[in-house]
């Protein structure tokens, strides 16, 4: 059974990107995924939790089990970041999105991670 859920807790427009297509393509049909866009003081209380670091970086994905995840998306850090990409703000959410996606698929980083979100990159475009 899919599931895909995407909420978010700022009252930012999202820019209208295919979420649900990108996680079919790459995570499976039967994968069920919570997407949520956060803001810098909630994405810090994660990362401070989580990972011990005291910021609000721009996401963070959580696998559960085989089948289910959880990514949260911070736009204003993932803004503020696109240019040290020199990316726009959507594409360079296009590509957040696939690298937390690429995570709840069991890559860490490193090379066959960064090969791996090239192809599916590739595929979409970005």
């Amino acid at each position: 059974m899919e599931t895909f859920l995407m909420s978010q807790t700022i009252k930012r427009k999202l820019p209208s990107l295919p979420f649900r297509l990108y996680k079919e393509k790459i995570l499976g049909a039967n994968y069920s995924l919570s997407l949520t866009f956060i803001g810098t003081k909630r994405m810090r209380a994660l990362n401070n939790k989580w990972r011990k670091k005291d910021y609000a970086t721009d996401i963070l994905s959580f696998p559960y089990e085989k089948k289910s995840g959880e990514i949260f998306i911070c736009i204003e850090a993932a803004n503020k970041k696109s240019k040290e990409f020199d990316r726009n703000p959507k594409n360079y959410l296009a590509f957040l999105v696939i690298h937390g996606l690429i995570h709840l698929k069991g890559f860490d980083h490193g090379s066959r991670m960064e090969n791996e979100e090239i192809k599916w990159r590739k595929k979409f475009g970005i």
